[in-house]
């Protein structure tokens, strides 16, 4: 898997829909996923190859 850093929350909705436009699969929806730290955003998508990619936002990250 290969993760992405997405400039916001707002940011990684924007990637995953231009993914999917593009041909892409969802492998897990734009969401907080706290399991990963407080403030991990993140999507996850399959490119058309089957390649799994993650767009991440850490809203604290400073």
């Amino acid at each position: 898997m290969v993760a992405l850093n997405a400039r916001s929350v707002d940011h990684i909705q924007q990637l995953h829909q231009l993914a999917l436009n593009l041909g892409g699969t969802d492998e897990g929806a734009p969401g907080h996923r706290p399991q990963y730290g407080e403030g991990f955003h993140s999507a996850y998508v399959r490119d058309p190859d089957g390649n799994k990619l993650a767009f991440v936002y850490y809203a604290n990250a400073g």
